[in-house]
């Protein structure tokens, strides 16, 4: 009798197990499009002051686009509702409000809960005052938190499927790796320079990459690199008559610090256009010290798509640019940094 005991507890561990992995391989895939977050709250809930305060987060315009375009595609639905249709979502906000569970607002995160690839963030609150000041304190981090998840979506994309051009030209032109979009095959190349594109009948997506010498910190301040910026394009970038080349809208650039695989680089976002021409659009660059040739690596994505959205189109280079890795880089560091904590609310 014992004997046949272990046997069927063996079995049943065994049968565990296999259900456990069954599970893992059949989990399905997530819905929605790139930038959709569904929010999981109450229906009267999200028409007060707490749901609108998160629901202005989230509908925050992008910065540098010529015209407003919102950060996310946003859809909400009550918890009553919230069923297996609607929690394979690939990004998704639960609001939980209750002053007998909680005594501080936090979040915290889990991944490919009911979907893959998935992220589930849960709000957790004791009251919905509580709730709206913590959102929009800190709304630049939730907003940088659900981009970051698609920025690292789309590198793991590219990892598997890339131009095989612009990898070329960057490895034999830098010595870099980069892993462009696989629809950019078209290219020209200059003197430290490339630029690789792709067209439609409605949009011109491009992106480029150019170096100059290191010349100390102040190599990296917004005249200097803007400056530099210019100059490369204007050879590199003409327009159909002689006195037509892109420039940068000083005007409408902002730059900022950020940090690509534990170092620093510089972000720029902005606006070009095509000195005496009528062309324009976005753009967003890195620019990154090559420590062991002295020299800064800059690579940019930029968009022409008139009449046309360009939230979509602007991001997908954006997150090609986090795929760059310098020649003393692993090339298996692309991943965007996102810190596996929880988010505590502080007191003022």
């Amino acid at each position: 009798m014992n004997n046949f005991i272990r046997t069927l507890s063996l079995w049943s561990v065994c049968l565990l197990c296999l259900s456990a992995c069954e599970g893992k391989f059949t989990m399905p895939s997530a819905s929605g499009r790139p930038y959709e977050v569904l929010v999981v709250v109450g229906d009267s809930l999200w028409q007060r002051p707490a749901g609108r305060a998160l629901f202005d987060v989230l509908d925050t315009d992008i910065p540098g686009l010529p015209q407003p375009e919102r950060s996310f595609r946003i859809s909400q639905t009550d918890p009553k509702r919230f069923n297996q249709i609607l929690n394979i979502f690939r990004n998704i906000i639960i609001v939980d409000i209750d002053k007998k569970q909680y005594t501080q607002t936090t979040y915290k995160y889990s991944r490919d809960v009911f979907a893959r690839p998935q992220v589930v963030m849960k709000i957790q609150s004791p009251s919905e005052e509580e709730f709206a000041a913590f959102v929009k304190k800190n709304s630049a981090t939730i907003i940088d938190f659900f981009v970051k998840i698609e920025m690292n979506r789309l590198v793991n994309e590219l990892e598997k499927k890339h131009s095989t051009v612009a990898s070329q030209l960057a490895q034999e032109t830098f010595g870099c790796q980069l892993w462009a979009p696989s629809e950019m095959k078209s290219y020209k190349k200059g003197k430290d320079f490339f630029w690789v594109s792709s067209n439609s009948a409605t949009s011109m997506v491009n992106m480029c990459m150019y170096s100059y010498p290191y010349e100390g910190p102040s190599t990296f301040n917004k005249r200097y690199v803007l400056a530099k910026r210019d100059s490369i394009m204007k050879v590199n970038i003409p327009g159909s008559k002689p006195y037509m080349y892109m420039a940068t809208d000083t005007l409408c650039t902002t730059v900022r610090p950020i940090n690509v695989k534990g170092q620093y680089a510089m972000e720029i976002r902005g606006l070009w256009q095509m000195e005496n021409d009528g062309m324009g659009g976005p753009f967003v660059s890195h620019s990154r010290v090559d420590t062991t040739a002295n020299r800064v690596v800059v690579v940019e994505g930029f968009v022409f798509a008139p009449e046309k959205m360009k939230r979509g189109l602007i991001r997908r280079v954006e997150g090609a640019l986090y795929t760059l890795c310098l020649p003393d880089e692993q090339a298996r560091q692309i991943s965007i940094n996102i810190p596996e904590v929880e988010v505590v609310a502080t007191k003022e």
